[in-house]
């Protein structure tokens, strides 16, 4: 059986901490653009995984939202910003429905 030691796990740094140390508080710049940058990484993620399985290439996407192959897959790697108006559109390619919730 695993025995933990507790002096070593009150000495670990949370997920927090390390942000904190790395871009600073929540409020400020660098953390609120590495944050951004975090979600529009995550929402291309879902949508990359969502058209492998329906099994769709990325040209075929490209032709669907009338967009280049390239643009795909710099969007999936993360090396182009996704505006909104293009997320929608290869959402509603893949067959997808997004609703805001306020709260």
């Amino acid at each position: 059986m695993l025995k933990l030691d507790k002096n070593k796990l009150a000495g670990l740094k949370t997920f927090d901490d390390h942000l904190q140390e790395r871009y600073g508080d929540e409020n400020s710049p660098e953390r609120k653009e590495f944050e951004a940058k975090a979600k529009a990484w995550y929402y291309a993620e879902l949508l990359k995984d969502e058209r492998k399985r329906q099994n769709v290439t990325q040209k075929m996407l490209a032709e669907k939202i009338g967009k280049k192959r390239e643009y795909i897959s710099s969007l999936e790697k993360g090396q182009t910003d996704m505006q909104l108006s293009t997320f929608l559109r290869i959402a509603d390619a893949l067959g997808l429905r997004f609703s805001l919730v306020l709260g």
